[in-house]
């Protein structure tokens, strides 16, 4: 029998690598403080400043890096474990998001208390968003699935409010930006002693909490069988996960990647035993963020150009590419069919879906509100069609694509959690926007819109590479999704932080705005959602029969890597189009798919029908709303979307629990 409680040899190789770069980077860092050729010439002032440097800032910089690492990595390893989703991470309980947002609003509102007391804000933002996950989960015994949704919609809609406030009052904002990006600069042992105890109990805990965990990953069937009470250990083993991020984000900011990379290469390294896993996850979270912050501080640039939080996934990103091949997948737990109402006449349904459209449309080009107040045209003149009809076209059109895609994504892979952000190819449009934007002395939206689109194809003919091979399929391609968003993430990250000038006509983008679209490009943008909608009779068979399983699927007849590649392929198609014309309005690919299983489309043909106009539906009507509630100014269209789209998912998710 092999011994799952240890790591393979490439395991252990991958934590060696690891601690080896951790040492390397030390020395150096120390080195540059404490250089040993200058130190006799020294003055006694001289050398008690380096001293000082070293014992107030490296090391105790080290130490918090350690802490924090090991903590997020440990509550990735429960939050995996308990929520049976390899894609669950510590932003899933939305606990990063609700400690940002605290944050932000007690630096407008309350800025005494912000500067007093940061951590006691971002803890008990981190609280509420568990608290409002857990109210939203508790009739269904906080099931997997249910604190899934409950978890990412809370997360993007606490990040959807922070977006709207950095809008408004970037400048105020811009010490938070920095937080949030993940600095882990330290001028005393105060973190330290603030993480320790705290990690101590809750790591402890989380040991206690070993069993039950072993036996909620059987499936509640067994659990019940074996006298489990699972409202009460999933609760508890939430809450240890919950406190772990929190404690960890109110000390250091907003660290990503660690939660979801660490104990994916624990597991990918062959580690399967509860206990172990726990425990290698904490390992290699701590090993990643502490060499990825001595990297930080050995580049000849000022540490703070490059924030360790972003920085981290340019280090976890290619150990995932190493050991996404060895990773034994977690089977998710997959919201059964049977659990939500089924529509006797879901054509009737799709008609009236159908007719909101048309109407929603009517509406956003005859109505408007302009400098004499508001007015309505029931026949629009052609000078207000030219300004109006390509926004609507395109809001519409780039929901709905991505609403398609997203319902693609989560019919074939099982997993609540696919969405169009995940699979890489925004990331791929983001870069490539970012790249024409700073390389160019004066970018225009053409070069723009073709700079995003080479970003787009080039991600997507690697992840189109990558699903030929063997073993490239399914969640391990989201895994991978993930990894090339985090770069990205960084880059943006860096930009943010850096003030540039230039990054300010990004962020209406970055935020899902239309307003910049022209007639030509909505024409586009409605050609792509109409071939898209004209594959929907070809891929409903695969769709109904992927869910089976291989097996089943396999007898029936199913080709599946030919399937799961034309899936995979369209879906990508439609992220790249629409990220490419309205922004990377990723929400709206999350949202749709579920609000039209919701209300009760479970056949593949219809679902996805659903999706597309529920998706279409919520971007032109966030669009019109953006275009007027504040004139002259604007809000975007995805972060509208998710003010307001958000609340009445989770009213949805908590009604149906």
């Amino acid at each position: 029998m092999k011994k799952h409680y240890l790591p393979s040899p490439l395991g252990i190789g991958i934590a060696v690598g690891l601690t080896l770069a951790l040492g390397l980077f030390l020395a150096f860092n120390l080195s540059a403080l404490l250089p040993g050729g200058s130190a006799a010439g020294a003055t006694s002032e001289q050398q008690n400043t380096r001293m000082l440097m070293v014992h107030y800032s490296l090391l105790p910089r080290l130490a918090v890096s350690l802490l924090a690492g090991a903590a997020l990595g440990l509550a990735g390893a429960i939050l995996q474990r308990l929520l049976r989703n390899p894609l669950a991470e510590p932003s899933t309980l939305g606990v990063s998001a609700g400690a940002y947002l605290a944050l932000a609003v007690a630096t407008l509102f309350a800025p005494g208390l912000a500067a007093a007391a940061p951590e006691l804000v971002t803890f008990a933002g981190a609280l509420m968003a568990l608290g409002a996950v857990l109210a939203l989960s508790w009739r269904k015994s906080l099931s997997p699935v249910t604190v899934t949704l409950a978890g990412l919609i809370v997360s993007l809609y606490c990040a959807a409010v922070s977006s709207v406030l950095t809008l408004f009052y970037h400048d105020f904002l811009a010490g938070q930006i920095m937080w949030g990006a993940g600095f882990l600069d330290q001028q005393d042992w105060s973190a330290v002693h603030y993480l320790w105890p705290r990690l101590l109990v809750a790591t402890l805990t989380a040991v206690l909490l070993l069993r039950p965990l072993s036996i909620m990953s059987l499936g509640d069937e067994s659990a019940r069988g074996l006298g489990l009470s699972l409202a009460t250990y999933r609760l508890l083993a939430l809450a240890v996960a919950a406190g772990l991020a929190a404690v960890a984000t109110s000390a250091v900011g907003i660290i990503g990647f660690i939660g979801l990379a660490a104990p994916t290469l624990a597991r990918a390294a062959g580690v399967r035993t509860g206990g172990a896993l726990l425990f290698w996850s904490g390992l290699m979270g701590a090993l990643l963020l502490s060499a990825a912050d001595q990297l930080v501080q050995s580049l000849p640039v000022t540490f703070r150009v490059f924030p360790t939080g972003a920085i981290t996934g340019l280090l976890g990103t290619p150990l995932l590419f190493l050991l996404i091949r060895r990773l034994k997948m977690l089977a998710p737990q997959s919201g059964a069919s049977h659990q939500v109402r089924r529509l006797a006449h879901p054509y009737r349904v799709l008609a009236i879906l159908a007719g909101l459209a048309a109407f929603g449309a009517w509406l956003a080009l005859g109505a408007g509100r302009g400098n004499e107040g508001w007015s309505f045209t029931p026949l629009p003149p052609a000078e207000l069609l030219i300004w109006r009809a390509p926004r609507a076209l395109a809001a519409f059109s780039g929901g709905a694509m991505l609403a398609l895609a997203g319902a693609i994504m989560q019919r074939s892979t099982g997993n609540p959690m696919a969405s169009p952000e995940v699979l890489g190819v925004s990331s791929g449009a983001i870069l490539g926007v970012i790249c024409a934007t700073l390389g160019m002395a004066e970018p225009t939206r053409t070069a723009q819109i073709a700079a995003g689109g080479v970003g787009a194809f080039a991600v997507l003919v690697l992840m189109r590479l990558l699903s030929r091979q063997p073993g490239f399929s399914g969640e391990r391609l989201l895994l991978i999704g993930i990894a090339l968003g985090s770069v990205s993430s960084f880059i943006t990250a860096v930009l943010m932080v850096s003030q540039d000038p230039r990054l300010n006509q990004l962020l209406a983008w970055l935020s899902g705005s239309t307003y910049a679209v022209s007639g030509g490009e909505a024409l586009v943008a409605a050609g792509l959602l109409t071939a898209g909608l004209a594959c929907v009779p070809l891929l409903h068979r695969w769709l109904e029969l992927l869910p089976l399983g291989t097996t089943q699927a396999s007898a029936l007849g199913l080709r599946l890597d030919a399937s799961r590649n034309a899936l995979f392929a369209i879906a990508s198609v439609l992220t790249a189009g629409a990220t490419m014309l309205v922004g990377p309005l990723s929400f709206a690919g999350l949202m749709g798919p579920h609000l039209a299983r919701l209300a009760g489309f479970q056949r593949a043909a219809t679902h996805l029908l659903a999706s597309a106009l529920v998706g279409g539906l919520i971007l032109l009507t966030a669009d019109w709303i953006g275009r007027n509630i504040l004139f002259p100014f604007q809000v975007p269209a995805g972060l509208l979307a998710a003010l307001v789209g958000g609340p009445f998912l989770l009213y949805l998710i908590g009604r149906r629990a």
